[in-house]
């Protein structure tokens, strides 16, 4: 996965190097300019078993400032904000590998450094009882619940 530009980020932004499961690094720039959700909006996106992204769509594009082209064929962790624990996507993959819907709150990171949170729902897509791929949909969280995650969340590293 490729790292991301400094011509793409709006305003100062700190660098990170983050270990992406089964993606190996990539350097990302945080800035902390936040993107409110936007009210009545989904974000849905589809990806292969091992988290490839296959599908799109245009509010997952608008939010996350990538092209289609940009997310289709990458991992689903380009959108990894370093603020998210690690515990929080192992929760997330041993949940759905159980064939079991996960619900969480994310920090997601927009390609111009910004962030969003969303009300994440993954489902697994099993057809003909094999596992095909996942089916993410994201929703505008509450704001109470975005206070009480970015409390909770540096305190789970």
């Amino acid at each position: 996965m490729q790292d991301m530009n400094p011509d793409d980020i709006a305003g100062t932004y700190r660098e990170y190097t983050l270990e992406l499961y089964n993606a190996g690094t990539r350097t990302i720039l945080v800035t902390d300019i936040e993107t409110p959700y936007p009210d009545g909006r989904l974000i849905v996106s589809r990806t292969d078993p091992d988290g490839i992204i296959t599908h799109v769509n245009r509010s997952f594009v608008e939010m996350s400032r990538y092209s289609e082209e940009d997310l289709v064929g990458a991992p689903h962790s380009i959108l990894r904000h370093p603020d998210m624990p690690p515990a929080a996507f192992k929760d997330l993959w041993n949940t759905v590998a159980n064939g079991e819907t996960w619900h969480g709150y994310v920090k997601n990171l927009r390609k111009d450094g910004g962030f969003y949170w969303v009300k994440a729902t993954v489902i697994p897509n099993v057809r003909d009882n094999r596992l095909v791929g996942y089916t993410s949909v994201r929703r505008k969280p509450s704001r109470k619940k975005v206070e009480e995650c970015a409390a909770l969340y540096p305190t789970l590293f």
